[in-house]
C-alpha cells in the first residue's frame, strides 16, 4: 500500500552489552518477570514478559538537553515538543571531507531557521569498533555552533562520536547550543537514507525529571512526490 510518504529510522539498536561512549558503561538488560513465571500468575494460556533495563542516559542514539550542560538549564521533561517532533529537516553532508572540523563555511547561505539540522559524517559505519572511539571523529567547532544559533536552529544531530572535539575537556558545540536550548541528537546513523532536505524529523525522548539525556527513536518522514504526468 501506498501511504504517500517514507519513514525513514536513523537511530541505532539498544542493546545488552554495547558502548557507546567509551568510559560508561554499557546498558544491562535482564528479565524482570520472564514468560515462564508468569504463568504462575496468570489465567491457563496467559503469559507477559517484562523487562528490566539499567543503563546510563548517554546510550544509543541520545538527545542532550540543556540540564545535560548546565544545572538551571531545561530538563528533559521541560523540553517543548516543538523542539522535538514534526521538525522541517536538513542534512549537511560532510561524509567524504578530509578534515575533521566542520566549520561555518560549511553553513552559509543556508535556511536553517527552525530547522532540525542534522551532520551527515559518515562516521556511523564505525559503530561498536575500536575506531568509533578513537578520538579522530568529525565534530562542529565553536563557530559553526554560533552560527548555528544564530540562525535559528531548532535542533543540531550529528552521526558521529561526540559533536565536539574529545581531545581535550573542552566542549564549546555543547555548551554553545545548550545554553540557547538548542537539543543536540548525537549518535545517529543512515543519514544518507535522508534527502538534503524536504523531510520532517523526530527524535523524542521519555519525559524524565531532572535528567538531562536519554535515548531517542530517531527518525525522519519523506513525503513521496507525484509522479508528474507527460
Amino acid at each position: 500500500m501506498n501511504l504517500g510518504f517514507e519513514i525513514i529510522d536513523v537511530s541505532h539498536v539498544v542493546e545488552h552489552g554495547m558502548v557507546t561512549y567509551q568510559g560508561l558503561p554499557a546498558p544491562l538488560i535482564t528479565d524482570h518477570l520472564n514468560r515462564s513465571e508468569s504463568r504462575k500468575i496468570y489465567a491457563p494460556g496467559t503469559e507477559f514478559h517484562i523487562g528490566k533495563i539499567e543503563m546510563v542516559a548517554n546510550t544509543g542514539t541520545y538527545i542532550d538537553s540543556p540540564f545535560h550542560r548546565y544545572a538551571d538549564g531545561a530538563d528533559l521533561s521541560e523540553l517543548p515538543l516543538s523542539s522535538l517532533a514534526n521538525l522541517e529537516g536538513v542534512v549537511i553532508r560532510h561524509a567524504n571531507s578530509a578534515g575533521r572540523e566542520i566549520s561555518a563555511a560549511t553553513l552559509t547561505g543556508m535556511d536553517l531557521a527552525r530547522k532540525a539540522v542534522l551532520f551527515h559524517t559518515g562516521w556511523d559505519q564505525h559503530w561498536r569498533t575500536s575506531k568509533y572511539f578513537d578520538g579522530n571523529h568529525p565534530f562542529l567547532n565553536a563557530e559553526s555552533a554560533e552560527y548555528l544559533v544564530r540562525a535559528g536552529a531548532r535542533l543540531v544531530g550529528i552521526d558521529s562520536y561526540n559533536i565536539d572535539d574529545t581531545r581535550d575537556g573542552n566542549r564549546p558545540a555543547h555548551s554553545i547550543l545548550l545554553r540557547q536550548r538548542v537539543p543536540i541528537v548525537e549518535h545517529l546513523r543512515g543519514l544518507e537514507s535522508l534527502p538534503d532536505k524536504d523531510f520532517k524529523f523526530f527524535a523524542v525522548p521519555v519525559k524524565v525529571k531532572e535528567f538531562g539525556t536519554f535515548p531517542v527513536r530517531a527518525f525522519g518522514i519523506v513525503a513521496h512526490r507525484p509522479a508528474s504526468i507527460s
